[in-house]
This record gives C-alpha cells, structure tokens and sequence, in this order.
C-alpha cells in the first residue's frame, strides 16, 4: 500500500463547488433516483423519503445525513496481513483490471479462460505495486455461468495473499463471496470485525440503481463488508456532454448509493465512486485517457474530500485495440491525475486494454512499469546535508566530473530508479538483444514471472473447506 503525501491538486474554487452542490441536491429532490428493488424503496419510505413507483425523491440534507454515518477511513484484511491495505487518508491501493471479456496475447485476441484469469491472479500476486488482482480480471468463458464466480473466489483468495473484490453478478453470487471470506478468515464474525473484501456496485446512468447490483450491495452491506458506489458515466451517452453536468450527475447518483448503504447498515464502510470519461461523438464509441476524463477524476478527489469520503477513480485507461504508443500515454494520461487527486481505491490499474473488452498480459506489465515510476515520483523529496553534497563539490572541483566521487560512490546502486521494462541500452547493443519494443519486452517478463511464481502458503484444513464448498455449492447450482 502507498502512502500519497504530496500536495492534492484541486481545481474547483469555493463557487464552482457551491454550484455544483446545488446541482446534485435539485436532481436528487426534483428528478429523483430510480431504485429497481422493493427492498430498497421499502427502506427509504421507512426514513420519510417520497417514493412514486421506483422512483426515490430525497432530501439533500437527509442524504448528507446517511453519509456522514460512513466511515473517513477503515482497514481491509488480507490473509498475509503484511499485505492489508488502509482505505481512505493518504492511503492509495491497487487492483488490477475489471472486467474484460477478451484476452490479449502477443498478436492473438480471444475469449478469455478461467487459466487466464488464474494467470493474471499469479501477475498480481508477483507484482509489489499492486495491493490486489481485484475482481474479475478477465471472464472466465469456458467456465459455467451460474458457478464460475466460485472458482474465481477461490482462485483469488489461493493464488494470492492480497485483498480481493466479491462478484456482484447477483445477490447469490455476493452470499458466496461472503461466506467464502468467512471460512478463509475463520468465521462471519471476523470479516464483520475489519472486512476482507471490497466489491463494485456500479450505477445504471442515469439515475438508476438496478435490482441485481442492489440485490449484490445488500448482501454486502449487511455483512459489513465495503461497496465502491460508482456511476458509469460517458459523456454524451450517459450523461450530457459537459463536465460540470456529469459531476452534478456523479454526486447524484453515488451519494443516493451511499444513503442507501446506510440505511442497510449505519457505519457500513463505503468508497465514492467514479468511472467518468467520454464518448467520441463521430463514431459514438468509448475513449479514454482524455483531457476530460482527467479533469473529471481531479474534480472528483476534490468533492469527495468535501463530503468526507475516501473515493475510487482512475487507473491504466486506454482506447487503443494494442499495447503500443497510445496505450502507454493514454495510461498516464488518467494515472497521473490519479495520484494527483489521491485516489484512495484504484481500479483498472493493470492490464485494461481496447476500451476495456480486453485483458492485455502485455499492457498489465506496462501499468505496472508507469505505476511503480510514479509511486517513486510522488514520494517527498529529502532535502539535507547529504543530498545537497557540498563535500562532493569539494573533492571535485571546477570543470570535474562526479562519476568517481565518494558521494557517487556510496549511492551509485540506489540514488535513481532502476525500471524493470524499459531500455536505455545504446543502438549497436539494443539490436543485438533482439531489438525488442516495448510490447516484446513486457510480453518476456510476464512470462519469466509466471515461471518463476510461488504460490502463497495456505493452511491445508482452510483450504479442503473453500473447496469442498466450491464443490457443494456448484451442484446445488446446477454446474
């Protein structure tokens, strides 16, 4: 877990906030929130809210009100509790990538498998820089629907010793999860204690909140375990085209997610969300990495901190269908304004390729790579005696050079990054190593890392009891 103690950078003034606040409060009031779960809607008319059908018309200061029950900050434990991560503050964690159906290998596009999704489980593990390998990495789509979120837990909680995300395709698949963390962490009562997995409950933009997710954030909820409540927002798709429009809707959306979490369960941990890019508005489709995005995610750290909460945005986000040029600035492009807005919870840091249809082995070593420079980038700068070297100027001199100093000397094999991926090597020396791109060299190291992993110790008995729940419960699901 990285410690972010730089300076936030914020670009929103007094006024621009205070409209923005105005403009979630009238949508929240005026439009209203759409809840497809009786359960909620129940929940809310308990607490004087007005519902008409499936539609939730709060009151903002209500609304403030369930949210100032969420925890500042809160822990995540891990099995290596070496490896536990603190949530909200200076802290900032990484997962991997999310959700993509495809794979990408070298030249070859292709459904991913579950022994992908296990590969990239073994990456993250083998990877200091990640705190996790999150949820779904990729789609398992030779394993059955109804029972793969089972091996996919599994294969999380085993292959790594990290923290983890729970499945939220259902409500069933959340009680898995669940009970899954409570046998690896010895009992329900220990994950209620401090929580052993974070889970996604995306916001169906605009304005709606989807009887699946919500059946998934109850069960979670009331297990006490924390839900990153996030819009899925595109500009000029699911929300106008300008970026104080999708904020306001931003706001909107995610602290009606975070009231209900509180009515599920007051002090339940939750994180504010945010996926805010845009669409390309020739050919409709996604893109990412762009100007707006990184404003709307440097919006996004600064109104969180106006309400208290630790928030969720960014990660390694491209449009681009290869692990190429664009791919790589298209990453820094939202990572950077990541660790400038000090996102506490950062997913999509690994990985994410073509719009987020693909997980890239490649593009996973690359994030990586851009994410290990700019963890070393935003550590403070030591200023004292030592580093600003006098002494050395002393034995040099005028017109020297500083490659034999003392003070070289003691610091040669520390004083600058070492990058495991990149090449400074000279032309006549690249090309005798087989003048490897970037691509080639990422696509070798993912490989020597899948070689050399070494599966985290488990206890055998803890072990034996995930699977033969795994095996109990795929056929009372009919797998």
């Amino acid at each position: 877990m990285f410690r972010n103690a730089m300076p936030r950078y914020e670009i929103l003034s007094a006024d621009a906030l205070a409209k923005l606040d105005a403009g979630w409060r009238r949508l929240v009031s005026e439009i209203g929130v759409e809840f497809m779960s009786d359960r909620a809607l129940d929940l809310f008319r308990a607490a004087g809210q007005r519902v008409e059908d499936k539609t939730v018309f709060l009151d903002p200061e209500f609304v403030l009100a369930q949210a100032a029950k969420a925890p500042r900050e809160f822990d995540v434990q891990a099995r290596n509790p070496e490896k536990s991560v603190h949530i909200g503050g200076d802290a900032m964690a990484f997962g991997a990538v999310y959700g993509p159906p495809f794979v990408r290998q070298g030249d070859v596009r292709r459904d991913g498998t579950m022994e992908d999704f296990r590969n990239f489980s073994r990456l993250a593990q083998s990877f200091d820089v990640l705190d996790s390998a999150g949820g779904v990495v990729n789609e398992p789509n030779d394993a059955p629907l109804d029972s793969r979120h089972l091996d996919m837990t599994f294969a999380l909680q085993t292959l790594t010793d990290k923290i983890y995300m729970g499945n939220v395709v259902s409500g069933v698949n959340a009680a898995d999860t669940i009970a899954m963390g409570s046998i690896l962490f010895g009992g329900r009562d220990k994950i209620e204690q401090t929580p052993c997995s974070i889970s996604l409950i995306n916001c169906n933009s605009p304005l709606r909140w989807d009887d699946r997710m919500l059946d998934a954030m109850f069960e979670y909820c009331e297990a006490a375990q924390p839900v990153v409540l996030t819009p899925f927002i595109l500009m000029g798709a699911m929300s106008p085209v300008t970026i104080p429009a999708a904020l306001v809707q931003q706001m909107a959306e995610a602290l009606s997610g975070i009231a209900l979490a509180q009515l599920i369960r007051p002090g339940c941990p939750v994180i504010f969300g945010s996926f805010l890019s845009n669409i390309d508005m020739q050919s409709g489709s996604p893109t990412f990495g762009t100007p707006e995005s990184a404003i709307g995610l440097l919006c996004t750290g600064q109104i969180a901190r106006h309400f208290g909460l630790p928030f969720r945005s960014g990660g390694g986000l491209t449009s681009s269908q290869l692990p190429d040029a664009q791919a790589g600035y298209e990453a820094l492009m939202t990572l950077m304004p990541t660790f400038l807005a000090g996102a506490n919870w950062v997913m999509h840091t690994a990985g994410w390729l073509d719009g987020g249809l693909v997980a890239s082995f490649e593009k996973f070593v690359i994030d990586c790579q851009i994410t290990e420079m700019l963890k070393h980038m935003f550590k403070p700068l030591e200023i004292d005696e030592g580093s600003i070297a006098f002494d050395a100027h002393q034995e040099v001199g005028h017109g020297g050079h500083f490659l034999g100093a003392m003070h070289t000397m003691e610091r040669f094999r520390t004083c600058f990054y070492r990058p495991f991926l990149n090449s400074s090597d000279n032309f006549e020396k690249w090309m005798r190593n087989g003048a490897l791109d970037t691509a080639a060299r990422a696509g070798n190291i993912y490989k020597s890392r899948l070689e050399a992993y070494v599966q985290p110790p488990l206890d055998d008995a803890i072990r034996a009891e995930l699977e033969e729940y795994v095996i109990r419960r795929r056929a009372e699901l009919g797998d």
